[in-house]
């Protein structure tokens, strides 16, 4: 049974990196449908903040019923109780704490949440299936460079991302309206700073865990968040014609 579905898992994450390429073409011609975004698709909404406490809260559920019933010989060790945190961690901010700090964002999508919430369902279960009954790390494995390496690339692109999601909360007084060119922290390079923050931690993720189901999740968030970040940058030099033609779209002094 238990090689039956580590083959499950090995045919969602090569799933994963396919849809990933297929969504990446596809975001290249459409527009992404949420945010700013939002008012060229059809279809009922979702306030904002219901959105996305739903639709990550899968998740967040995964790894704490992982935590429950999961095999002594991998939640046991160190290293798999490590990564699954550092997941845990994310989804955690997600799902409880970034809803309630969002400030008048506009609804989302019905379609939007439901693939977003289909997706983390998904994932959840991938990353954290994976983690508590199958991976198999050293004991020391924390201590090894590769880890350690990842594991720092991981706290930078969370710390990134929170930070960038705050300069964006904070644009607007709550008696303004309108969009404002974001200054501050990476936002003084590229455009989406708040989307590298994300793909430089899932990117760390993966370094650390090591498997074909984190890299696949590295690569999937890539391809996801590249076509929206090239987006975001088009749409800023059409609105703004003061905004610094020096910023890069995701990567600093490279792209």
């Amino acid at each position: 049974m238990e090689p039956e579905e580590l083959r499950l898992l090995d045919a969602f994450a090569y799933l994963m990196m396919l849809t990933g390429c297929v969504c990446f073409a596809l975001l290249l011609r459409l527009s992404s449908p949420y945010g700013r975004y939002a008012s060229q698709w059809p279809g009922p909404r979702v306030p904002a903040r219901v959105a996305w406490a739903l639709q990550e809260l899968p998740a967040l559920a995964w790894p704490l019923l992982e935590c429950t019933c999961a095999s002594p010989q991998r939640l046991d060790r160190l290293p798999n109780r490590v990564l699954l945190a550092m997941y845990l961690v994310h989804y955690v901010h997600r799902s409880l704490i970034f809803p309630f700090l969002i400030r008048g964002g506009k609804p989302m999508p019905l379609v939007t949440c439901v693939l977003a919430f289909l997706f983390c369902t998904c994932n959840g279960y991938l990353q954290t299936r994976y983690l508590s009954w199958y991976a198999v790390y050293a004991e020391d494995w924390v201590t090894q460079p590769c880890f350690l390496a990842g594991f720092a690339l991981w706290l930078t692109g969370m710390l990134i991302n929170i930070q960038s999601d705050h300069i964006l909360r904070n644009l607007r007084k709550p008696e303004e309206t309108g969009y404002k060119i974001p200054r501050g922290g990476l936002f003084e390079y590229i455009t989406a700073a708040n989307y590298l923050g994300e793909v430089v931690e899932w990117c760390g993720f993966a370094l650390a865990s090591c498997s074909l189901q984190s890299g696949a999740f590295a690569l999937f968030t890539l391809t996801v968040l590249l076509p929206r970040a090239k987006q975001h940058h088009r749409w800023y030099l059409e609105k703004f014609e003061d905004y610094p033609k020096s910023r890069k779209i995701l990567i600093p002094f490279l792209y």
